[in-house]
C-alpha cells in the first residue's frame, strides 16, 4: 500500500481572503487574483547518431502577469505611489507576497512571492452613476519568478 505524506482528505482553503504585501508590508485586501502560474518550455533535442526519437529538455520558465482588482478607496495609496514612481521612469523592483489566510482572515496559510516584481499597468474604476456597483480599480504586475510556501 502506497505511503501518504499528508490526509487527502483535508478542506480545501477558501480562494476569497488574500492580502497583498509590498515589501513585506501588508498594504491591501483584493476581491480577485489571476495569473499565479509558472510554465516551462519543451526544448525538442535529437542526439547525435541516437535513433529518429526527439527527448525531451526543459528550456525557460515563462511566467505570467499578476492581475489584482479590488474595490477602490483612499486610505492607503501605497499602490497608486508605486504605480506613479515607475510612470515617471524610476522602476521600483520589490518583492511582492500574495498571502492567503484562514476563513476568519487572521492565520496565514499559503504565500506565494513574487521577485523583482513591478507594477505595469493601473486601471480606474468604470463610473456610472446609475450603478450601485463598487468602484474597482485593477493592478498588473510583472514579475521575475514565483516561490510558494504554506504555513503550519
Amino acid at each position: 500500500m502506497p505511503t501518504t505524506r499528508q490526509n487527502p482528505w483535508s478542506d480545501p482553503y477558501m480562494a476569497y481572503n488574500f492580502l497583498l504585501e509590498l515589501g513585506g508590508i501588508v498594504e491591501a485586501g483584493f476581491q480577485e487574483v489571476s495569473g499565479l502560474d509558472a510554465t516551462i518550455d519543451s526544448v525538442d533535442y535529437r542526439e547525435g547518431n541516437q535513433d529518429l526519437t526527439i527527448r525531451k529538455l526543459p528550456g525557460l520558465v515563462k511566467y505570467s502577469n499578476i492581475t489584482l482588482k479590488r474595490g477602490i478607496t483612499v486610505d492607503n495609496q501605497a499602490i497608486w505611489d508605486w504605480h506613479e514612481t515607475s510612470a515617471k521612469g524610476t522602476t521600483d523592483r520589490i518583492q511582492v507576497a500574495i498571502v492567503l489566510v484562514d476563513i476568519d482572515g487572521s492565520t496565514p496559510k499559503v504565500r506565494w512571492e513574487l521577485t523583482e516584481a513591478w507594477p505595469l499597468k493601473w486601471t480606474g474604476p468604470s463610473l456610472n452613476a446609475s450603478s450601485s456597483a463598487v468602484a474597482i480599480e485593477t493592478l498588473e504586475i510583472v514579475h521575475e519568478g514565483i516561490t510558494t510556501a504554506s504555513y503550519s
